[in-house]
């Protein structure tokens, strides 16, 4: 790849690896037993790996960063105050709910070569044949996915990510991880999000190729609107009404992870954007899935 989006997918990668880094330094500053493995064991990264991807508590919560995790929740709060909300208001406000969902559409519709593929790898061969179906009647018919004319007839939406092909094949999301500006995530979901969907993305591929990067900025910038924008109202009454809103927002993000994993019903809770719970009453009976929960790979 090439061009701008190359340079940004590299400083993304520097960052994350970087963020990892200041992460592993937290974790050994923040535990003796961190500080004890360290002593016992030359091979850091590894070991602290492996500690931080074991439950910090009987509830099984699996936050052992959770003190920097809230300082970057803090962080992506004044992000959405100070730059997300606005620019989503402005978004609502100057275009009417029909060109919005045209808008949300097309975006979806670009996004179909990453599902159809994960699709596939997951050995999910009947929702690959939707995905590969929608993409090309809306394409088509549907006027670039302008208007979602594959739904009408039957072929109704789903997602897929490669966080969740690993999931499926029985990778564990490891612990819970708030990235700045991305919000919730996972070391397995990072993994899929930052290097392995985007091969599968091919507008943004072809865009790079021809010399369009403005292009893909463009497209991610308005999709994080677009995906804000639907959701802020019902999140911050979730903020209004919640004792921590940042326990309240981790447990959403696995009970969607979960659903989605499992192919089951969307979740009726809004989603977090790409970025009323009391902490131990609500994560008591919300665990990460375990290996008998995650939906079985086919032939398992």
């Amino acid at each position: 790849m090439k061009g701008e989006r190359f340079v940004l997918s590299r400083l993304v990668a520097e960052s994350f690896r970087l963020l990892s880094a200041v992460l592993l330094v937290a974790l050994l500053l923040g535990g003796g037993t961190l500080q004890a493995a360290q002593d016992s064991y030359p091979e850091l990264g590894s070991t602290a790996l492996e500690l931080a991807a074991a439950p910090d508590d009987d509830n099984g919560i699996n936050d052992p960063l959770e003190p920097v995790n809230r300082v970057f929740f803090k962080f992506n709060e004044a992000f959405e105050v100070l730059l997300l909300r606005p620019f989503s208001e402005f978004y609502v406000g100057l275009l009417p709910p029909g060109l919005r969902n045209a808008i949300s559409n097309v975006l979806n519709n670009l996004n179909a070569p990453v599902i159809f593929v994960n699709d596939v790898l997951q050995g999910e061969g009947q929702r690959a044949v939707d995905t590969a179906g929608r993409f090309l009647v809306n394409s088509t018919v549907g006027i670039g996915g302008v208007f979602d004319v594959a739904e009408k007839m039957g072929l109704e939406e789903h997602d897929e990510d490669f966080g969740q092909t690993l999931g499926v094949w029985g990778v564990g999301e490891g612990f819970y991880l708030v990235l700045p500006v991305f919000g919730p995530s996972s070391p397995r979901d990072a993994v899929g999000k930052f290097f392995v969907d985007g091969y599968f993305d091919a507008f943004g591929n072809w865009a790079d190729d021809e010399g369009y990067e403005d292009a893909n900025m463009a497209r991610t910038a308005l999709k994080g609107i677009d995906t804000y924008a639907g959701v802020m109202d019902e999140l911050a009454q979730i903020k209004k009404t919640s004792v921590d809103f940042y326990a309240a927002i981790r447990s959403m993000y696995r009970q969607k992870r979960i659903a989605e994993i499992r192919n089951g019903k969307e979740s009726e809770l809004p989603p977090i954007p790409d970025l009323s719970f009391e902490e131990d009453e609500a994560e008591k009976d919300i665990q990460p899935a375990s290996i008998d929960e995650r939906r079985q790979p086919p032939g398992g």
